[in-house]
């Protein structure tokens, strides 16, 4: 999340080496906001907003709907009112992903309230029979005449009494991530793939780095999945790759032999 802090810059605490823990980002001067959790509202460390909540709505659309690669993808944003904070990630982003028969949109801003208090962080799906909400918490269906569908999320506190005291646990993920624990383990012994494949992860990540780099060179891009490019644009595709560093080095991808 975005920051909107501004305290001043300061020596490192002495248990935290500064220097490893920044790897091959770009060094900065230490602020409190960046350890431990804060260190999303810069650029240098992550994706912002994009790639830090983006991408698990992206993550569950694409499932959904069963959606690969978008062919294109736009972005535009900036910060445009928080503009006093240290963090250097914008408040206000949209982007939309190109698929062959639909958009998929994503919409964030770090100021306000919510246009739909009940959903701040999720998805909605505009359908011939109706539209859906849904988010971590529930799912709503408002069908085109009828009865609308509320569901909550289902909690498993007597199944797994250690949920009400586990320290730091969000109770309303927690069935989601003993499923998904569960379905990896089957995977593995079947040799098969889980239902949150590597793959799958990769694509909703870098879907939200095109996106980025989409609002930062102001342009549309069109992916060559099979390539791994940005379509005929030699700007957009220097930025898929950030320089390290000193002394560290990007790993090379192996020769395929």
């Amino acid at each position: 999340m975005r920051a909107r802090d501004n305290p001043p810059d300061t020596k490192p605490p002495e248990n935290l080496d500064y220097e490893m823990w920044t790897g091959p980002a770009p060094m900065r001067p230490y602020n409190k906001l960046v350890h431990p959790r804060s260190w999303r509202a810069f650029m240098e460390y992550g994706n912002g907003i994009i790639g830090d909540m983006c991408v698990h709505m992206l993550d569950m659309v694409r499932w959904m709907l069963e959606l690969g690669w978008p062919k294109r993808v736009a972005s535009a944003g900036g910060i445009f009112i928080d503009k006093k904070s240290k963090a250097n990630i914008t408040d206000t982003q949209s982007a939309t992903f190109e698929y062959p028969d639909f958009d998929v949109v994503w919409q964030h801003r770090s100021y306000g309230s919510s246009p739909d208090p009940q959903y701040p962080w999720g998805a909605t799906f505009y359908g011939e029979k109706g539209t859906l909400k849904v988010s971590v918490m529930g799912y709503d269906f408002i069908p085109m005449g009828g009865k609308p569908v509320h569901k909550d999320v289902t909690y498993e506190l007597e199944k797994y009494p250690e949920d009400k005291t586990e320290k730091d646990l969000e109770r309303h993920v927690a069935p989601a991530i003993r499923a998904h624990w569960l379905d990896f383990l089957k995977a593995r012994e079947a040799r098969s793939k889980p239902v949150s494949d590597i793959e799958q992860g990769h694509i909703s990540s870098a879907s939200c780095i095109l996106a980025n780099i989409s609002q930062q060179i102001g342009r549309s891009l069109t992916w060559d999945a099979d390539k791994h490019l940005v379509a005929g644009d030699d700007e957009a595709n220097k930025l898929l790759r950030r320089p390290y560093r000193a002394p560290w080095v990007h790993p090379e991808p192996a020769a395929q032999g």
